[in-house]
């Protein structure tokens, strides 16, 4: 799979711009946590910088394509990568506990359980 499309009725919106991807990663501190929750990959634009960082990088994505493709393109995400609607799923349950950092790009607000 070379690359995935954005599907309307997952709201989805593809982050393309290379800078702003870096850029946004490094607005990470790394202060009280070193576990990294990326919300919505796509195609990994922001997942690769990342991955560069200090921290343990998992990512949660709805779109079985994306998932596809990020297994595909990034192997350091095996056992990382999880498939469910960030919306309705317990994050929690995954870090038990843990402190751990959200990043994403984001185009709304939204509140998570």
């Amino acid at each position: 799979m070379n690359d995935v499309r954005a599907k309307k009725h997952l709201g989805q919106h593809f982050l393309t711009d290379e800078s702003i991807a870096k850029n946004i990663a490094d607005t990470l501190n790394f202060e009280g946590y070193d576990i990294t929750l990326e919300i919505g990959p796509g195609m990994g634009v922001l997942t690769k910088y990342l991955l560069d960082k200090p921290t343990t990088t998992y990512v949660i994505e709805i779109d079985t394509d994306s998932v596809e493709y990020l297994n595909a393109h990034y192997p350091q995400l095996h056992g990382k990568i999880i498939s469910k609607d960030v919306l309705k799923y317990n994050i929690n349950e995954v870090f038990e506990g843990k402190p751990f950092a959200i990043i994403g790009n984001f185009p709304i607000i939204f509140r998570l359980r």
